[in-house]
């Protein structure tokens, strides 16, 4: 039977299947091109119709790699009732180790802090919210109150409040935060220099969450995938009905890319084993190579990446060439890097690694 078609799932199995990370790998692949060709890319090659378009995709990648980490993690819980209580403590140093990182990429060097001053401008810059710690802050906070809920009938209920709710709450949330710190507006949204703030970005989290805790009752296979395109092509429906609305508080444009994110999912689900297989390896790096590729893009403190090292003024193909190259530099890095962790910790090889923080899959398989 395994000939006739993909058996991918998105549900918890005995080993590692590599849908799950082949679809992390695709947001990977266009997260990493998209921030050199912005960096690199001469204003001629950025008028090509090929790049305009990739423009246009290039909006989903954050959706995605946000949906596909909230889908991985509830994943990861199967259905035994204690399991989100039972890994609370793991989850919560995850998150964590998210949130120390995302800082750590922002840090603008000694000799900036000390031009700043204790000042709200200082605390702002250095306290710069992304999507790491979006995805941190939203693993902390779904992970307590799962663990909290019965499992049986909580864990949906809390998911879709929260799928719903944040980006429904995103304007109001915006407009609480004017006037507060210049670190607790970055978190609520609107400050400047936050790309991905928690309203409305952990939205697209818990709404992956959410259709994983539902879909999981769908047979694997192809019963899955087909379900993930029913539920996308109805969300693209959906927001037709309504005027478009791409404010940065706008619950119609999560509805939207969330529609969007699903049915990518859903495309990967269908798509042969092999053919997901090639992108997972860079999907089980996905932190790694997050973390290695923006200090080489954009620079790190005051040591120069190469958007001013080399500026815009590339073509089309030396831009994409150095996108796959730094790609596959991060990874044959974090390859090496997972390894002399495992060496250092073998008594704990490949359950507590890095990449693991997005998804926490792996040391449930091993729970």
């Amino acid at each position: 039977m395994n000939r006739l078609g993909p058996q991918f799932t998105f549900q918890k199995q005995s080993h590692r299947h590599p849908g799950l990370d082949g679809a992390r790998g695709l947001a990977v692949l266009a997260m990493v091109l998209g921030h050199t060709l912005d960096a690199l890319l001469s204003p001629e090659a950025r008028q090509q119709p090929w790049v305009q378009h990739y423009w246009t995709f290039r909006g989903i990648t954050a959706p995605l790699f946000l949906l596909v980490s909230g889908w991985a993690v509830v994943a990861a819980l199967g259905t035994r009732p204690t399991a989100a209580r039972d890994v609370l403590g793991k989850r919560v140093r995850r998150s964590l180790v998210l949130l120390f990182l995302g800082y750590l990429l922002h840090w603008p060097g000694l000799a900036a802090v000390r031009a700043l001053g204790w000042t709200d401008t200082m605390l702002t810059r250095v306290l710069t919210f992304d999507a790491l710690q979006c995805i941190g802050l939203a693993l902390l906070t779904g992970s307590v109150l799962l663990a909290l809920v019965p499992a049986r009938w909580g864990r949906p209920l809390v998911l879709l409040a929260l799928a719903v709710g944040i980006p429904l709450a995103s304007a109001a949330a915006w407009r609480f935060g004017v006037g507060l710190p210049g670190p607790v507006q970055q978190v609520l949204g609107g400050a400047e220099g936050s790309r991905f703030p928690f309203f409305p970005w952990a939205g697209f989290f818990f709404a992956g969450a959410f259709a994983a805790q539902v879909l999981n009752l769908i047979k694997p296979g192809w019963p899955q995938g087909l379900a993930l395109l029913a539920v996308g092509f109805g969300l693209v429906g959906l927001t037709r009905l309504v005027e478009a609305d791409w404010a940065p508080t706008s619950a119609w444009m999560v509805a939207y890319r969330v529609a969007q994110g699903l049915l990518v999912l859903g495309a990967v689900n269908l798509a042969p084993t092999r053919l997901s297989g090639l992108l997972a390896p860079f999907g089980r790096m996905s932190l790694w190579i997050y973390v290695l590729h923006l200090p080489v893009v954009y620079g790190w403190a005051d040591i120069a990446g190469l958007a001013h090292r080399v500026g815009p003024r590339l073509g089309l193909l030396a831009a994409v060439g150095v996108g796959v190259g730094l790609l596959l530099a991060c990874a044959l890095v974090a390859r090496v890097g997972r390894w002399l962790l495992e060496q250092a910790r073998p008594w704990r090889a490949g359950s507590t690694t890095l990449e693991a923080s997005l998804s926490g899959s792996r040391v449930s398989q091993r729970i």
